[in-house]
């Protein structure tokens, strides 16, 4: 696409063409004038949605094409001062992110916007998404597994963060309660992505544990957790479930209840 089709005083074209998300260019009418190379080839299947036959087809439309009630979206676009950010439903077909960014002219001292800038990214099929959307309630739903005499084990799966954990705590005390668990074993070996709220979580179970009598042991530490994680206050720690169980056994036998 020509960048003399662009509004006056924008450049910089080659650098938007070689980013690898959906950039789209509309001037201050809302028509689409230019779509970089990442776009013209991704968004055929969108556009041939709307009943085009390529995303060639995009180039000169009002963007209100797109949208149910356009009068709603020229509202939203005239009153923006920076980015705005939403979730979209394309067709019933596509889940996306879109970013709209005012273009203004450096010069201007009144900053008049000259256009706008469209990103769409993280285009998703909508049977992607609901499978996206049902491993992350598998995730976030942790299975608590009885594995020995007055013991459970959690392990946890896919992303941590301090969110989750307020969710899991509660859990695992009832649990506690309820079956009169004396042992609280927790995996970190599925987690894949985390932030330095964990130590701070497995402290607050830790915490909660000893306060019902329950101990808390934690198992499967991958190097890069142990990193950020730091020093566990007083909590025990095994490699794996194997050696906890062996430790658990050793309690139990000694135990004056026994």
């Amino acid at each position: 696409m020509n960048n003399r089709l662009l509004p006056l005083n924008i450049d910089g074209t080659d650098a938007l063409d070689s980013i690898g998300e959906n950039i789209i260019i509309a001037d201050t009418d809302y028509k689409v004038i230019w779509l970089n190379s990442y776009a013209r080839q991704s968004l055929n299947s969108i556009a041939r949605l709307y009943g085009f036959s390529n995303s060639d087809d995009l180039i000169g439309l009002s963007m209100d094409v797109f949208h149910k009630e356009p009068a709603h979206q020229h509202q939203v676009m005239s009153g923006l001062k920076k980015g705005h950010r939403a979730r979209i439903n394309i067709k019933n077909n596509f889940i996306a992110d879109i970013v709209i960014t005012p273009i203004k002219c450096i010069e201007d001292q009144n900053q008049e916007v000259k256009g706008y800038m469209v990103m769409l990214m993280d285009v998703t099929s909508q049977a992607d998404e609901a499978k996206r959307l049902e491993e992350k309630v598998s995730e976030l739903s942790t299975p608590i597994l009885n594995i020995w005499d007055n013991t459970i084990a959690l392990t946890l799966i896919g992303e941590f963060d301090v969110v989750r954990g307020e969710t899991i705590i509660p859990v695992v005390l009832e649990e506690c309660i309820s079956k009169g668990i004396e042992f609280v074993i927790v995996s970190l070996s599925g987690i894949n992505n985390f932030d330095d709220s964990v130590r701070q979580t497995l402290q607050k179970l830790h915490e909660c544990l000893k306060l019902l009598g329950v101990q808390c042991i934690i198992v499967g530490i991958k190097p890069k957790l142990a990193v950020r994680i730091g020093t566990l206050s007083n909590i025990v720690t095994f490699s794996d479930t194997h050696d906890a169980l062996k430790y658990i056994m050793k309690l139990q036998k000694n135990s004056p209840f026994n």
